[in-house]
């Protein structure tokens, strides 16, 4: 960590050229001997970098950035504001600590936090910045954090882990295949407390992270404007036999859909028996994670269009329900499509036999801000195109 980044003629430097090309701040002669061009440049790109997923970091003066990676790797202000309202006690131990983005809003929930990033300077980077954010009741410890706990006698009431996942190529992602091994050290961090949250990438199998891990108490699965940003996995001693899946978008207003892992499975599919109603239902990505497709129908009281098409219908348009709401206009049959003429809209395809871009360009449809041309399949009447203008985003 070069603290003379810190001066106050180079912070000016970095606020002054966040506009400029990094790439040509990098190659040129750095205007400060105590700095190099490459560090003004990652400092610059970082910041840039951080105006919209953590805007108080952005918004704070003298803070200090990591290399570019630490940033678009670590949590959003979003979803580490949300993790902190899942933590249970008055101490927690954060076993990968990284820019430290999770660890501050911890602390803002229970008593205090330990922060452990093997990473000696990224530990040193993640406590100057919390003192200039004003949180002081973190401890930094630069070293593995598992080692610490497992020789350590201080049990915390909540432990939190990112396990990084290794390279994997052309292997399935499993938790065995990240770092720290939270399966084979599970044992161990049962013994050292009674809540454990593990964050995985969002592209791991429920299925395949339940054959893998076991006292799964929750599981929530977080997105932000229709994007899985957040896989948790919550672990309880005591946990029951069968998850709570929690979906929660994280959009102007916080939505959120749960229910019981097995009832799934206990749901018969309410598949539309006649023609669509007045609105179309598309689910936010976090539902369509879960794999509830039977339970998003029942609790909002919605048909699906078929078994394989995840877009839904109703009379009403029910505005707690996560995910985008369309006001359906008209419908047009898939062997009436070149008859219509000035087609206009964005292509939106489910469950339909030709992709967007071959669709846009087969019909010469231009595009529209308002208008929505869905191309899907229903059960009662095969391939169709709804005609839809938007009544609720994510």
């Amino acid at each position: 960590m070069n603290k003379h980044i810190l001066d106050q003629s180079v912070q000016e430097y970095i606020n002054q050229h966040l506009n400029d090309d990094v790439a040509k701040i990098a190659m040129a002669k750095s205007p400060f001997i105590t700095v190099e061009a490459k560090e003004l440049a990652n400092q610059i790109a970082a910041k840039n970098k951080s105006q919209r997923k953590l805007p108080g970091w952005y918004q704070a003066a003298n803070i200090y950035y990591p290399a570019l990676l630490s940033i678009e790797q670590c949590s959003s202000e979003a979803t580490a504001r949300h993790k902190a309202t899942l933590i249970k006690g008055n101490s927690l131990i954060d076993l990968t600590g990284g820019f430290g983005v999770d660890s501050l809003y911890f602390a803002k929930n229970t008593s205090t936090v330990t922060h452990c990033e093997i990473n000696t300077e990224l530990s040193e980077i993640a406590a100057h910045n919390a003192i200039v954010l004003g949180q002081n009741n973190i401890t930094f410890f630069a070293g593995n954090g598992i080692a610490m706990l497992e020789q350590s006698g201080t049990t915390f009431d909540t432990i939190y882990i990112d396990p990084a996942r290794r390279s994997t190529a052309g292997k399935v992602f499993m938790l065995k295949d990240c770092t720290p091994n939270v399966v084979e050290h599970l044992d161990a961090l049962l013994s050292k407390s009674n809540r454990i949250i593990i964050k995985t990438a969002p592209l791991l199998d429920l299925s395949a992270g339940l054959k893998e891990l076991r006292n799964v108490a929750e599981i929530h699965i977080v997105s932000v404007k229709n994007e899985v940003k957040e896989l948790l996995w919550i672990i309880e001693k005591d946990a029951g036999s069968t998850p709570k899946v929690v979906c929660t978008t994280l959009n102007d207003q916080e939505k959120n859909f749960h229910f019981i892992k097995n009832k799934e499975e206990l749901t018969e599919p309410n598949l539309l028996s006649g023609s669509l109603s007045t609105y179309l239902y598309e689910p936010d990505s976090a539902l369509l994670k879960s794999g509830a497709f039977n339970l998003i129908g029942k609790t909002y009281n919605l048909q699906k269009l078929d078994s394989q098409t995840q877009l839904y219908t109703a009379s009403e348009a029910n505005k707690l329900f996560p995910g985008r709401i369309f006001k359906i206009n008209k419908i047009i049959k898939s062997g009436e499509l070149k008859k219509e003429k000035q087609l206009t809209g964005n292509v939106i395809v489910r469950n339909y036999r030709d992709k967007a871009e071959n669709l846009v360009k087969k019909y010469k449809i231009k595009p529209d801000q308002h208008r929505f041309l869905i191309f899907t399949q229903s059960k009662t009447e095969g391939y169709l195109i709804i005609d839809a203008t938007i009544e609720q985003h994510y």
